[in-house]
């Protein structure tokens, strides 16, 4: 029997939809590029000392992918149950150079992401999993929101100065 109009079209956005493992591997492959365009930025300029605008560029676009990730860590270790142990660990992996990659193997290796949002059928318990609800329900709107997020700390990390001496 042939698929209705609305069947098709639901079927059509349902596979569109970005899931918790594809989001978390997507960011987290950003994050590493992101460091790599940096260090290369860094060495041009303290090993060779020729220019600091990789440094101002990549620096810039690292920032902002590791916000970004940090948005993204939170809302799937709300969504996904996360311990607290396995959520700060996948924070902290932002920080050494392509260790969100390593965490990223881990995960998908232990099955840990899976590929639809549970507070999307799940009744949220409490006001975080609230939030992380309507963000997954609303998917434009919450990642609307969640780039207004990233753009309010990337804007408190520039009046607070570079991380490391300037």
């Amino acid at each position: 029997m042939p698929f209705s109009a609305s069947e098709t079209i639901s079927a059509s956005r349902s596979s569109t939809r970005v899931g918790p493992s594809r989001l978390f591997r997507g960011v987290s492959i950003a994050e590493a590029i992101t460091w790599s365009l940096l260090l290369v930025g860094m060495f041009l300029k303290y090993v060779t000392n020729t220019t600091d605008v990789g440094v101002r560029i990549f620096g810039t676009l690292h920032g902002a992918v590791f916000l970004a990730y940090g948005v993204t860590t939170v809302l799937v270790w709300i969504d996904q149950r996360w311990s607290w142990r396995r959520g700060l660990v996948a924070l902290a992996c932002a920080v050494p150079p392509f260790a969100t990659l390593i965490f990223d193997r881990w995960v998908e290796r232990h099955s840990i992401l899976g590929d639809s949002w549970r507070l999307r059928s799940t009744e949220p318990r409490g006001l975080i999993e609230g939030l992380a609800a309507w963000a997954v329900r609303h998917p434009v709107a919450g990642g609307l929101l969640a780039l207004v997020l990233v753009a309010a700390l990337f804007s408190v990390a520039l009046l607070l100065g570079p991380p490391v001496g300037g």
